[in-house]
């Protein structure tokens, strides 16, 4: 079984004709200044994996693939807002307070 990717860039690169993905394999990494073997790794990159790519290049990728901002990622990024979290903080800090009066 197959793992599944944490990017679709090889997914995007299978989209290409021949010759552009062959220029693609040259001019991505010159373009964003890294190693062929370095690209070759986030194209392979499990969604389970510790490492990631700089937010920088993974939307420099987007602009490369024609993709929307997020539109890259294989996964979704479940949380809440800071606004929410500090709320609910607030909110629980106050319940405990009503109910220390209660007592």
């Amino acid at each position: 079984m197959k793992k599944q990717k944490k990017y679709k860039i090889e997914e995007e690169m299978s989209k290409l004709n021949l010759t552009m993905y062959k220029r693609a394999l040259k001019y991505i990494p010159e373009l964003l200044d890294i190693a062929f073997n370095t690209f070759h790794n986030y194209r392979k990159m499990a969604i389970d994996a510790k490492a990631d790519i700089p937010y920088g290049m993974v939307r420099k990728l987007e602009v490369f693939f024609g993709l929307k901002e997020g539109e890259l990622a294989n996964y979704t990024i479940d949380c809440k807002s800071l606004k929410e979290m500090v709320l609910a903080e607030i909110k629980g800090q106050n319940d405990q307070e009503e109910y220390k009066g209660d007592m």
